[in-house]
C-alpha cells in the first residue's frame, strides 16, 4: 500500500459494539491519536447493525464514525459483511446454510457457517456490497476495501454438488476422462455419468484419490469465484480501490496463490505461540509465513492482524512480555510488511473474543503497559517510514507447494503418520535465515528463473508442466535442489510411469528406486565419500524417508551407513546444461541443511549482508532504487556480541554497535 507513502498502523475497530456510548466513540478517536494509529478496518462482521431486517439498511452511524475519523486523520478499510450473515437472513433462506460432509445442514451460528454457491447469498451480499460501495467508496476517508473475513470452509449441499459437477465436466469434458483421472476401475467405482459424482464423504466415497484432491481445488476455486462477485459488486457501486482478503497462518483449505487475480494486495492475519515456545523457533516460523504472503505477489504486503497482548483462543492465554510487540510488529515490516495492524482496537464487552488482547482493554483508559507498547510502535513506523513501498529482493527461493501437499497427505504411503513436508521445508528455510538470506517461499506454478539456487523439497506432484520448467531452468545454469519423494505423481495423483523423479532423470542423473519408511525412533546416517564438498568428518542423521537411488550420471557426495542399503548414495550433484542439479534422498536433521545451504550459497556467489550472523539474530533486507535497509533483531532471551562489519551503514533506527539487546531491532541504511 505504497501510493499512501506511510505505514499503516491500526486494525479492527467494531463501533457498532459502542454506538449506545457515543462518549466512548469519542475517547477511542481521541485514544487512537495518542497510540499514532491512522487507519481502522470497519464493518467487519457489523451486518446486523448495517441491514437489521431484509432490505432495511442502516448507514448512518458508519456515516458517522467514517468522519469523525477523517476529520481526525485515520484512514479506513471497509470492509464487507459477507463472513458472518445475520440471524433473520438465515432464517428466510436455509439455503444460505451449510451443509457438511455427512450431508447434515447446520443450524444458524458461528462465522463462517454459509454457502458460497447459494445464490440467495451471494445475491444479498451483492446488494449490500453495492449499496456500501455507492456509499462509502468514494469518500476521502476510505483507502480499500477488506473483503470478508479470514476465508475457509466448505458446505456440501445440493447447490454445491451441481456446482462441483459442472466444474468436473468443464475440466474433464467427458465422464471416461474423468474415470481414467481417478482410477475409479480400482475397487469398481466407475462412473456412468456426471450426475453420479457426489464430493467426498465421511459415510459416503473418500478412497478416490483424485476426487479428494478435485473437491479440494473446486473449493478454492468457488471461493474465488465468490470474492470476485464480491468485487464486481463493489466496482458496480463506483469504487476502484483495492481489494484484499486476510489470509491464514499455513491454512490449509484454500490455495492462496488461486487469489492471485482476484485481490490487489496479499495481506494475513498473524498469532504465533509466543513464549509457549522458544522464542527465536518462532521467530523463524512466524517469518517463513511472512514471505510465503510476501511470495504470493512478490511486492508488500500487509500484516492485517496481530495481537496486541494475549489471545483468548489458544489452549492457555500467555502475554506477550515487554518488548515482544514491538519485536514482532517489526519482524513483519522487515520481511515486506507495509502495516502494522491488530485485532482489535476496543476490547469487546461480550461473546467469544472478549478476553482477545486489544490496544484499549476494559480499563478503558490509555495508561496500561499494552497501549503504551502499541504508542512506541507507531512511533517506530514513523521513524522508519521512508522504508514504506520498498522491495525486498530474494536471490533463494523454495517451494511449498499446497496442491501437492494435499495429495501427499493422502497418498496412503510410505508414511501414514507423519511425511513432516512443512518441517522439511522450515528446515531448509532456517539453513537459509541463518545467513542472514531474503528468501521467497513460492509455489510450483511460479517462475523460478529470477533465483541464483532453487530448492524444492518434496515435490510429489508435478503439474502445470513443472519437470519442464525445471529442466530448462538447470540448463540455463540454474542450480536446483531436489528431494526424496518428488516427481512421483501427475495432477491427478496418478503414479507416473517409467521411472521417477519424472522427466527429470537425466538432468539429475539418477533414478529413484524405491523409498524405505522409518519408524519413529529409527535413523540412518550419511557420511562423506571421496567426493565430499565439505568437511569429511561430518556425519550427519537421517530420519522417516530414505530413497534409494540408481546413480547414472550423478555424483554421490554422501552415502547411507547403516541398512541393507549402506553405501547408497543419499545426497548427489550433477552437471546438466549449464547447471546444477543437486539431490538429497533422505530426510535429514537441521545441521545438514544449515552446511548444505552455506556450502551451496557460496560456491554459486549468492550475495550475503553479513558473515558469521549470531544464532536468534535475523537479518533482512528491503530496498529501493538506492538505498538498502538492513534489519538485524534479536530474538534470543539474552544479549548478543554480533562482530558484524557495520562501518559503511548508517543508523535509521535503534543504536549501532556491537551489542544487540534481547528483542532488540536495529534497522541500518546504506547507499547500493
Amino acid at each position: 500500500m505504497s501510493t499512501y507513502n506511510t505505514f499503516l498502523h491500526g486494525g479492527d475497530y467494531n463501533p457498532e459494539q459502542w454506538l449506545h456510548s457515543p462518549e466512548i466513540l469519542e475517547k477511542d478517536i481521541e485514544y487512537m491519536k495518542m497510540a499514532n494509529i491512522n487507519e481502522v478496518t470497519l464493518g467487519v462482521f457489523a451486518w446486523s447493525v448495517l441491514e437489521p431486517e431484509d432490505e432495511v439498511y442502516n448507514f448512518d452511524w458508519m456515516e458517522q464514525i467514517i468522519n469523525r475519523l477523517h476529520e481526525n486523520n485515520i484512514k479506513v478499510m471497509l470492509a464487507t459483511p459477507s463472513a458472518a450473515r445475520p440471524k433473520w437472513l438465515a432464517d428466510k433462506y436455509e439455503e444460505v446454510l451449510r451443509v457438511e460432509s455427512n450431508r447434515q445442514r447446520n443450524l444458524f451460528g458461528g462465522r463462517h457457517n454459509h454457502c458460497y454457491t447459494s445464490p440467495q447469498y451471494r445475491r444479498k451480499v451483492r446488494d449490500i456490497n453495492v449499496r456500501l460501495s455507492k456509499k462509502f467508496g468514494n469518500h476521502p476517508a476510505v483507502i480499500a476495501w477488506h473483503i470478508s473475513n479470514e476465508l475457509s470452509g466448505e458446505c456440501h449441499c445440493p447447490l454445491c454438488q451441481e456446482a462441483f459437477r459442472n466444474w468436473l465436466k468443464d475440466k474433464y469434458k467427458t465422464i471416461d476422462a474423468l474415470n481414467e483421472a481417478w482410477a475409479t476401475t480400482f475397487w469398481s467405482h466407475v462412473y456412468n455419468d456426471f450426475s453420479q459424482v457426489e464430493s467426498p464423504s465421511t459415510i459416503g466415497e473418500s478412497g478416490l484419490h483424485g476426487l479428494n484432491l478435485d473437491w479440494k481445488r473446486f473449493v478454492t476455486d468457488q471461493t474465488v469465484d465468490f470474492v470476485k462477485a464480491e468485487k464486481e459488486a463493489i466496482l458496480e457501486g463506483g469504487s476502484n480501490l483495492p481489494m484484499i482478503i486476510n489470509m491464514m497462518y499455513d491454512y490449509g483449505g484454500l490455495n492462496y496463490f488461486k487469489f492471485k487475480d482476484v485481490v490487489d494486495i496479499a495481506s494475513w492475519d498473524s498469532y504465533p505461540r509466543w513464549h509457549k515456545e522458544d522464542v527465536a523457533e518462532i521467530a523463524v516460523d512466524t517469518a517463513m509465513q511472512h514471505d510465503f504472503i510476501r511470495s504470493l505477489f512478490k511486492k508488500p504486503f500487509l500484516l492485517m492482524e496481530s495481537c496486541p497482548s494475549a489471545t483468548n483462543w489458544q489452549s492457555v492465554s500467555k502475554l506477550k512480555r515487554p518488548g515482544l510487540l514491538l519485536a514482532s510488529s517489526l519482524q513483519a515490516v522487515a520481511h515486506g510488511s507495509d502495516s502494522v495492524q491488530y485485532f482489535q482496537i476496543r476490547q469487546s464487552r461480550g461473546s467469544s473474543e472478549k478476553f482477545h488482547g486489544a490496544v484499549i482493554d476494559h480499563y478503558g483508559k490509555p495508561d496500561t503497559r499494552v497501549f503504551k507498547e502499541v504508542t512506541e510502535i507507531g512511533s517506530s513506523l514513523q521513524q522508519i517510514e521512508e522504508i514504506c513501498g520498498s522491495n525486498t529482493v530474494s536471490k533463494v527461493a523454495i517451494i511449498f507447494d499446497l496442491e501437492s501437499r494435499w495429495a501427499m497427505e493422502d497418498a496412503q504411503g510410505p508414511r501414514n503418520k507423519g511425511l513432516y513436508y512443512r518441517e522439511t521445508v522450515m528446515k531448509i528455510y532456517k539453513g537459509l535465515r541463518k545467513l542472514g538470506l531474503n528468501v521467497d517461499v513460492i509455489n510450483s506454478e511460479q517462475s523460478i528463473n529470477e533465483y541464483d539456487i532453487v530448492y524444492v523439497p518434496m515435490l510429489y506432484m508435478f503439474r502445470d508442466g513443472f519437470e519442464q520448467k525445471a529442466r530448462s531452468y538447470v540448463e540455463q545454469g540454474g542450480n536446483l535442489v531436489l528431494s526424496y519423494w518428488s516427481g512421483i505423481v501427475n495432477e491427478t495423483d496418478l503414479c507416473y510411469l517409467g521411472g521417477t523423479p519424472y522427466g527429470l532423470m537425466d538432468v539429475f542423473g539418477l533414478r529413484s528406486t524405491e523409498i524405505d519408511g522409518l519408524d519413529d525412533g529409527e535413523y540412518n546416517h550419511g557420511v562423506s565419500t571421496e567426493n565430499t564438498i565439505w568437511n569429511p568428518s561430518k556425519i550427519y542423521t537421517c530420519e522417516h524417508l530414505c530413497d534409494l537411488v540408481h546413480i547414472t550420471t550423478a555424483t554421490p557426495i554422501l552415502v547411507y551407513n547403516e541398512d541393507f542399503y549402506k553405501g547408497y548414495p543419499v545426497l548427489t550433484a550433477n552437471s546438466f546444461g549449464k547447471g546444477n542439479a543437486y539431490y538429497i534422498c533422505a530426510d535429514f536433521e537441521q545441521e545438514f541443511y544449515d552446511d548444505f545451504c552455506e556450502y551451496l550459497v557460496k560456491k554459486h556467489n549468492v550475495p550475503v549482508e553479513f558473515s558469521n550472523i549470531p544464532k536468534g539474530i535475523q537479518v533482512n533486507t528491503r530496498e529501493t532504487e538506492d538505498d538498502v535497509y538492513v534489519f538485524i533483531q534479536n530474538f534470543n532471551k539474552e544479549a548478543v556480541e554480533m562482530n558484524l562489519p557495520l562501518d559503511n551503514y548508517s543508523v535509521l533506527y535503534g543504536e549501532k554497535n556491537q551489542r544487540i539487546g534481547s528483542l532488540e531491532t536495529i534497522v541500518l541504511k546504506r547507499k547500493k
